[in-house]
């Protein structure tokens, strides 16, 4: 199973932004799309950064309130993990486990294509348990 069917599935939808934005407009976008990262890209589609709700809680924590009139690009995080839609779920759900994230940008040719949460990973593998649990069990009361 590949990355590109769970976008198949659940569409691919990527709420960004722009480095030179606020804080406070990503926190904003954030809230009312009810997600937990933002893709900050330019005009081209590439991947720029990634802003994660903790790195708002970061920049707050460590600058006050005053950090929200700050640029994203000054509190994003730039060392963007990123999947293909042609590679394993496997291999995405090892790499937001190693890197502690739940949000991986999924890029082809170095552009935004999609995003998949560890939501959509966990979805995704219960299904394919689920599957195989149905399989199993249609195999036994065949035997």
């Amino acid at each position: 199973m590949t990355v590109a069917r769970i976008l198949a599935a659940k569409g691919k939808d990527v709420v960004t932004t722009q480095p030179h934005r606020t804080l406070a407009e990503a926190a904003g976008i954030l809230t009312a799309r009810n997600i937990g990262a933002v893709v900050v890209a330019d005009a081209q589609g590439r991947v720029l950064g990634i802003l994660w709700e903790r790195d708002i809680v970061h920049a707050i924590g460590g600058g006050g309130a005053a950090a929200l009139n700050d640029a994203v690009s000054k509190h994003m995080t730039t060392a963007v993990v990123t999947a293909h839609e042609d590679e394993s779920v496997d291999l995405t759900m090892e790499k937001m486990t190693v890197r502690r994230c739940r949000h991986l940008p999924v890029v082809f040719n170095e552009r935004l294509v999609g995003i998949v949460s560890i939501g959509d990973v966990v979805k995704y593998r219960l299904e394919q348990l689920e599957h195989e649990h149905r399989a199993m069990r249609e195999y036994i009361a065949t035997a």
